[in-house]
């Protein structure tokens, strides 16, 4: 299909040179139109998508010709609370594209490293002390996952395939084979009771902001961990130290935090207990992703559905 009439408004702070490069390729004839960092909304032409990451307020209230907006990553929280998304142009996010991959590699390096003990071995290693400890059985260690979207999914059946035993929450009850589904209110309070690693999968919403506070985390088992793969707002931070240093937890792996980049002077970066990454769980493959994007795009202009299209009522 002949795509030469159609202009891509493309703004993102990361990789914007390789993400035109990719968009060229896969839709040669389509003008793609990258916009600075620098005064973005003074320089956007019209066009006819918009492919943005954490876009400047006041950018997307520039557009009156959009037929659809995409997120250039799998969560979709810094659109939709930009304040000037178009009700009636759809927006569609990446689904998977080699992210999923990625978080469960994340997530089993966690789950590993808990269930062997092995930040234990490195305090040994410290203090020149050779203790071997029991082996223990995959069957009574239990993992649960928040979230059972794409992401969500793809880590509950990669720990299933190891023989934990899996706890998945998620807002509506899923059916996952090997995976103990859970939903609603008593859904998730049976999901934290059960699990001795907790992996933070949920998309940020009005309902799931601040859902793990000091209320949430107590009910966690002793020793638990808390891994947050998702939004760092999912946590409420102060309540997160609190159960590090008085129970229950025993660690944290966080790659999200409510100010990125993470502060010089936040208390994560020294806590004997925590774990930083700098948002890197599951990094959007870029060519790839370039390519399901294009696709959707032609398949928009032949009148055809796409998948992945966000319900902003929901958040995701």
């Amino acid at each position: 299909m002949n795509v030469g009439d159609l202009s891509i408004l493309l703004y993102t702070p990361e990789e914007q040179q390789l993400w035109e490069r990719e968009l060229s390729a896969a839709l040669p004839s389509a003008q793609i139109h990258p916009i600075a960092q620098i005064h973005p909304t003074a320089e956007a032409p019209q066009c006819h998508y918009a492919l943005l990451w954490r876009p400047p307020p006041g950018l997307l209230a520039t557009q009156h010709n959009l037929r659809a907006i995409f997120a250039l990553g799998a969560g979709v929280d810094s659109i939709l609370t930009a304040g000037d998304l178009p009700s009636s142009v759809p927006l569609v996010r990446i689904e998977d594209a080699g992210m999923a991959q990625q978080m469960v590699e994340y997530s089993l390096y966690a789950v590993l490293h808990t269930f062997r003990g092995f930040g234990r071995y490195h305090d040994d290693q410290t203090r020149r002390q050779w203790a071997p400890r029991p082996a223990g059985e995959h069957r009574n260690f239990p993992v649960g996952v928040l979230g059972l979207g794409v992401l969500g999914r793809a880590v509950a059946q990669g720990l299933a395939a190891l023989d934990f035993p899996v706890h998945g929450w998620s807002r509506t009850r899923a059916r996952l084979p090997g995976v103990t589904c859970h939903s609603g209110p008593e859904g998730l309070r049976n999901t934290l009771t059960a699990s001795n690693v907790l992996i933070v999968l949920l998309p940020l919403t009005h309902q799931t902001r601040g859902l793990l506070d000091a209320e949430t985390l107590s009910l966690l088992p002793d020793g638990a961990c808390l891994v947050n793969l998702a939004r760092g707002p999912l946590v409420v931070e102060q309540d997160l130290l609190d159960a590090l240093d008085r129970g229950p937890l025993a660690h944290a792996f966080l790659d999200v935090f409510s100010t990125e980049p993470l502060p010089p002077d936040h208390p994560f970066w020294h806590h004997r207990a925590v774990s930083v990454t700098p948002h890197v769980a599951a990094l959007t493959p870029v060519a790839p992703a370039a390519q399901q994007i294009a696709q959707k795009i032609l398949q928009l202009q032949q009148g055809l559905p796409v998948t992945g299209i966000v319900d902003p009522t929901r958040g995701y």
